[in-house]
C-alpha cells in the first residue's frame, strides 16, 4: 500500500459539516459509494460527523444520529452510526477504527446504552474487530409511505456503557435507517 506524502493525523475531529463534495473527495462521485442502492432503502442523513484529515484532504469519516427504536415491547433510543468511509488509498492504516472510536466517544456522552449500524456482509468482520456484534434477531425499519421492511443488511450493535446488554428481542427502528 502506498504511503501518504503527509503524516496522517492519528486522531479524529468533529467536523462542522460533511458535504456531498467532501463525500465525493473521500469516495469518488459514484452513484452508490456505499454499495447499498440495491436494497432500495431510503436513508436518513447523519446529524454529527467525525473525520480524519491528511493535510487538507478528508481521508476518513463516520456520522451519527440519535434514533428511536423498539426492542421487543420496550421503546428507547440508540445512536445510529453510518457513512463510515476511508479513502481507498488510505485503507489498512487503522483509520476506520480511529474515526468510529471518535464517533462512539461522542455517543457515550449522549448517555445512551447502545450504538447500531447496518453493513454489507463483507464488512461484518471489520466491524467485529472494532468491537461490534451482529444481531441475530430480525430488524425492521420504516420507509416512506408508512411501510415497515425487514432490514436486508447485517445489523450490528456495540454497548456504550460497560453494564449495557442488548436483549434478544425483535428490533424495530422507529424511523428511516441511518
Amino acid at each position: 500500500m502506498p504511503e501518504s506524502p503527509f503524516p496522517v493525523a492519528t486522531t479524529a475531529v468533529r467536523l462542522p459539516r460533511y458535504t456531498k463534495a467532501e463525500q465525493d473527495e473521500l469516495l469518488g462521485d459514484a452513484d452508490d459509494p456505499f454499495g447499498v442502492a440495491e436494497t432500495g432503502l431510503t436513508w436518513l442523513p447523519k446529524e454529527e460527523h467525525f473525520g480524519i484529515r491528511d493535510g487538507d484532504r478528508l481521508v476518513a469519516h463516520a456520522g451519527l444520529l440519535r434514533l428511536p427504536v423498539a426492542i421487543g415491547d420496550a421503546e428507547t433510543e440508540v445512536v445510529g452510526i453510518g457513512g463510515v468511509a476511508v479513502a481507498p488509498d488510505m485503507q489498512g492504516r487503522g483509520l476506520a477504527r480511529i474515526v468510529v472510536a471518535a464517533a462512539l466517544d461522542h455517543a457515550r456522552a449522549l448517555g445512551l446504552e447502545h450504538a447500531l449500524l447496518f453493513c454489507r456482509p463483507p464488512l461484518v468482520a471489520l466491524y467485529q474487530r472494532l468491537g461490534w456484534h451482529p444481531i441475530d434477531q430480525d430488524v425492521r425499519v420504516e420507509q416512506p409511505g408508512a411501510r415497515v421492511v425487514l432490514m436486508p443488511l447485517r445489523t450490528m450493535v456495540t454497548p456504550l456503557r460497560d453494564d449495557a446488554h442488548w436483549p434478544p428481542e425483535p428490533v424495530r427502528l422507529l424511523s428511516l435507517p441511518m
